[in-house]
């Protein structure tokens, strides 16, 4: 079955045309100001306009509603990245009439059936490394959690896998975990916020082999 694959942090229509061309299903816009792929509500207006035959995903940490209100009519996706419990996810969801992804950083078994928690008021979970202790974002921290720990714990209910994915290494984890959709952002830039063509291609090329 074919694996899904979300190209998250996009903030240029350059970035946006060469993960449409490469095959990326989804694509992620981040509101969050402590992250160097940040992007303002007209920046995404016109991006999301452009996404044709793409899911559109806007990521979130702890957002206030007015924030999440602006944004939900450009969107197809609202990803919570925060520590939103599954009662604020579910109010979320119910509010904006849009599927919810809950992004979790996993680094035990534990954190896995703390996972569990959000069965039926996310709609999909997004299982990343927990960030280093000294980070300030939640994610988009290039580092990966053990996937052996997927081996005999998936999730039941959708799930997707991020955390530390790269060209080199996303065929490997596709085949480790079965994943049945995968989200990199800083795997395929040169810099922090700066995506590159050349790793985006790679990237769903690797997903495509698998």
């Amino acid at each position: 079955m074919p694996v899904d694959a979300k190209i998250c942090g996009i903030r240029t229509p350059g970035a946006l045309h060469a993960a449409r061309m490469a095959g990326a299903s989804h694509v992620g816009f981040v509101f969050f100001p402590k992250s160097p792929r940040n992007i303002t509500l007209g920046e995404a207006r016109g991006l999301s306009a452009a996404a044709d035959g793409m899911m559109r995903v806007g990521l979130f940490v702890d957002a206030d509603d007015d924030l999440l209100a602006a944004a939900a009519p450009m969107l197809d996706i609202l990803q919570l990245h925060g520590g939103e419990s599954p009662a604020h996810v579910q109010a979320v969801k119910s509010r904006h009439d849009r599927p919810i992804w809950k992004a979790l950083g996993i680094s035990t078994r534990a954190d896995l059936r703390a996972a569990e928690a959000y069965r039926g008021a996310a709609d999909m979970l997004l299982l990343d490394a927990r960030p280093p202790e000294d980070s300030d974002r939640p994610g988009g921290c290039g580092v990966r959690f053990d996937w052996q720990l997927l081996k005999d714990a998936r999730p039941d209910m959708p799930w997707g896998l991020a955390g530390g994915l790269t060209p080199e290494n996303v065929a490997e984890a596709i085949t480790a975990t079965g994943a049945p959709l995968v989200d990199t952002s800083s795997g395929v830039e040169d810099a922090p916020g700066q995506k590159s063509a050349a790793k985006i291609a790679a990237f769903m090329e690797a997903v495509h082999s698998v």
